[in-house]
């Protein structure tokens, strides 16, 4: 097989217009995706009005300290419930288990930022929890009784723990049915209870899967905005916009922004660092039945008490709240603006999606034509860009866009005395670039997966038929890796239309989607007007689950 893969380069190789083609084309995608990162370190470094030391001074620490404490808890809690669900559906069998095993996927599509609304309406002092309790017990006033603060830093750490779990069931189911029922079965000879079997061995071997769960909902915990602002919790994902469009200091918020990007290199270390020295290769059992525990009496019930209670709190509560209101506002249907903000949003999510799946193709099938470090290199840079925070990623974007901008409005008025006003920022454009740049890698990991299982021996086939590299790609990978383009163009458009803090600070004038909808009116405590935009993101983002639990649970089958 080397020896093949060899002689297929070899003839790549000898073709070196075809070589540089290709080798410029990734490399210049790579150095776009690089341009926002680029700006932000470029701004931090040299900003027009310095006042780093002021921020130091006042609310960075607040910003940082906020931020950790964010982490943390939104880390331990979604570690704490992905972990267990996760186990008690792979390796137990209890009622409604086949139910739960894709329903806890559910609360993946629910944006946090609309998960905070939905509660902010039902547990403020308003709301028909407080009004019902006040009712029945008699209580005149909120000195009579204590109530939690759902507007609180422990508000956000549950409200975004809810919908960010899924991450880490998603990895760890999938680790748990990839292991080998023979340690298992050495444990219990040796005395294991299931549960110490669980803490002894199936934990450890799925080390490396929370490692990464973990590392993606700290990411997602940093770039969320939408939470933070509306429970007034002083993030570095807040004090980005605030030291932007509120104090009008641009170099300031890239110095932030440039703070979160340390921040976010450093997860992405000690995840590789946590996986570093664990090796694991499939055993030969692990495609056979998983012998899984039977649950009977209160064992049972608590099983299913704890797969519920995610469900119920993180997607069934928000829907049918959503859903009681979108009832009352079906009229909406029928009106211009939200047909409007439901037009912008999908066109912005296809035109992105569309442009990562061309570019991941690029990527993809460069890597495989052409096995140089360089190339190898250039497409793993061009995928860094999920982990910018959507408001670091709206920095880096607006600051080439405008200077593009600057240049060619200076040379117009000096020549020709025509103005030419914001040709790329502030437009649609900007809003498209920055979804490509921040969700690239979901595209391209799905797109070279897929290249990956056709064998080489296709490629050197259609080579001696004639075909170049181009023709190739074509005729004979795209129609057997179509199931997992679609499949990333539709994770890649739900994900777009959920994005808010890029969309906030990039969209232009009078200019709105579902998702900047949404987080204007529920921030004017006006969520039943908004409830059907909300709803209909939510109904969107089914699609990404489905697809992921049809995956995992085709891995493996249980006894």
């Amino acid at each position: 097989m080397n020896a093949r893969l060899d002689a297929e380069i070899n003839t790549n190789i000898s073709n070196p217009t075809g070589l540089w083609r290709w080798f410029g084309s990734t490399w210049l995608v790579a150095l776009l995706v690089a341009l926002p990162v680029l700006s932000v370190f470029y701004l931090a470094l040299f900003p027009k009005e310095n006042i780093w030391s002021h921020l130091a001074e006042t609310v960075l620490p607040v910003y940082v300290i906020t931020t950790l404490e964010l982490m943390v808890g939104v880390g331990a809690l979604a570690v704490a419930t992905g972990v267990v669900t996760a186990w008690l559906v792979t390796m137990c069998r209890f009622p409604g288990k086949k139910y739960f095993e894709w329903a806890l996927m559910l609360p993946f599509a629910v944006p946090a930022y609309v998960i905070a609304y939905v509660y902010t309406d039902l547990l403020e002092y308003a709301g028909p929890v407080q009004t019902t309790l006040r009712e029945f017990f008699g209580w005149q006033t909120a000195r009579d009784y204590w109530f939690p603060e759902i507007r609180s830093l422990g508000g956000a750490i549950l409200m975004l723990a809810f919908v960010l779990y899924p991450y880490v069931y998603l990895l760890v189911r999938a680790s748990f049915l990839e292991q080998s029922n023979s340690l298992r079965d050495a444990s219990r000879l040796l005395g294991c209870s299931p549960l110490q079997s669980f803490l002894r061995i199936s934990l450890p071997i799925a080390r490396p899967a929370v490692a990464v769960g973990l590392a993606l909902v700290s990411m997602e915990t940093i770039n969320d905005f939408g939470t933070v602002d509306f429970f007034a919790v002083k993030s570095m994902s807040a004090g980005i916009y605030d030291t932007w469009l509120n104090m009008g200091n641009l170099g300031g918020s890239a110095q932030i922004a440039s703070l979160m990007m340390f921040f976010v290199v450093t997860l992405i270390l000690l995840e590789r660092l946590a996986r570093a020295r664990q090796k694991q290769f499939n055993s030969s059992d692990r495609f056979k039945a998983i012998d899984t525990y039977k649950l009977t009496g209160w064992k049972a019930a608590f099983a299913w008490s704890v797969c519920a209670l995610p469900i119920l709190l993180g997607f069934l509560i928000p829907v049918l709240i959503l859903g009681s209101y979108a009832i009352q506002h079906l009229d909406q249907l029928d009106q211009e603006d939200f047909l409007t903000y439901a037009g912008n949003s999908f066109f912005l999510s296809a035109a992105a999606a569309l442009i990562t799946i061309l570019i991941a193709l690029l990527l993809a099938y460069s890597k495989r034509l052409y096995r140089y470090k360089s190339l190898t290199a250039a497409a793993n840079f061009a995928s860094l860009g999920y982990a910018m925070p959507g408001a670091v990623l709206a920095i880096g974007v607006i600051i080439p866009l405008a200077a593009f901008d600057n240049v060619v409005d200076d040379f117009m008025r000096s020549t020709f005395d025509i103005s030419t006003g914001l040709l790329l920022s502030g437009t649609t454009f900007a809003i498209i670039f920055a979804y490509s740049v921040r969700f690239l890698a979901v595209s391209t990991g799905a797109v070279e997966s897929s290249l990956n299982k056709i064998t080489p021996t296709m490629d050197m086939a259609s080579r001696s038929l004639g075909l170049n590299p181009l023709q190739t790609l074509m005729r004979v990978h795209l129609p057997l890796i179509k199931g997992g383009i679609v499949s990333a163009g539709l994770v890649v458009f739900v994900d777009c239309m959920k994005e808010l803090p890029a969309t906030l600070i990039l969209r232009p004038f009078n200019y709105d989607t579902l998702a900047t909808f949404v987080y204007q009116f529920a921030s004017d405590e006006m969520l039943e007007e908004c409830s059907l935009a909300a709803l209909l993101i939510v109904a969107v983002g089914i699609i990404p689950v489905i697809l992921l639990t049809r995956t995992i649970t085709s891995t493996r089958e249980e006894s």
